[in-house]
């Protein structure tokens, strides 16, 4: 059985052409779930799944290189040709919902809620998702955020989301299969290349993802002595 990794989008902090913001897809020969929906995540999306047939979204924190596409989903699964079986399972960070129906006021009471079912993360969050185990793990952005940690069988796919260096960063790359990091730069809130590569010394592979501006996708590969990842891939993570 299959366990693999689509890329969506990588960019930071604009959806930028032919690279949307960030974005990916988890999926198993049973289960598909949405991770981070940043800017042009669901037109890109669509090469690869139907939205109305995902079994969830898992959004790591909510700033709108990680959410925006949220908002044109709601769209698609209520008032388009989408055919949902109801409201799509989505998990994030407190508050998510309350910045939706923000965005959506004016359209029913609780907006939010037609076309999602809204579980909220906290650090240790467990979810089962189809065939998948879904961990969620705080981590340091200046603001509620998760990294992922997914297992099917015994094989497991780690996500950073956006975080500087910490602790729980090192715990959640630990032992897994696919260790998929931001290099956005420098600074309390992001991870550089270099910091990236420390947290996955306990993972088998590590794929650098939401590279800055401020470095080149080779300068961020070279550093890390990783690749880059990139629009479109689909990776085995085991």
């Amino acid at each position: 059985m299959t366990f693999g990794l689509t890329v969506l989008g990588t960019a930071t902090p604009y959806p930028r052409p032919g690279n949307p913001c960030s974005g990916y897809l988890l999926r198993t020969d049973r289960t598909t779930v949405w991770v981070d929906a940043g800017p042009g995540t669901l037109a890109a999306l669509q090469h690869h799944h139907r939205p109305d047939r995902l079994d969830a979204v898992w959004i790591s924190h909510t700033h709108a290189d990680h959410t925006a596409d949220l908002l044109p989903y709601y769209y698609a699964l209520l008032f388009a040709d989408q055919h949902p079986r109801g409201p799509v399972p989505l998990f994030g960070p407190p508050g998510l919902a309350d910045r939706l129906e923000t965005f959506l006021a004016g359209a029913t009471p609780n907006p939010a809620s037609t076309a999602f079912h809204v579980h909220e993360l906290h650090d240790g969050h467990r979810a089962e998702v189809g065939d998948l185990t879904l961990t969620s793990h705080a981590v340091h952005h200046g603001l509620p955020a998760f990294g992922l940690r997914a297992t099917h069988d015994d094989a497991v796919f780690a996500y950073s989301g956006d975080t500087g260096p910490c602790p729980a960063l090192r715990a959640l790359a630990d032992g897994a299969d696919l260790f998929l990091c931001e290099a956005d730069g420098e600074g309390p809130h992001h991870c550089a290349p270099e910091d990236a590569a420390t947290a996955a010394r306990g993972a088998d592979r590590l794929l650098l993802t939401h590279v800055g501006h401020t470095l080149t996708h080779a300068e961020a590969a070279e550093r890390a002595t990783a690749p880059v990842a990139r629009p479109g891939d689909t990776v085995t993570i085991r």
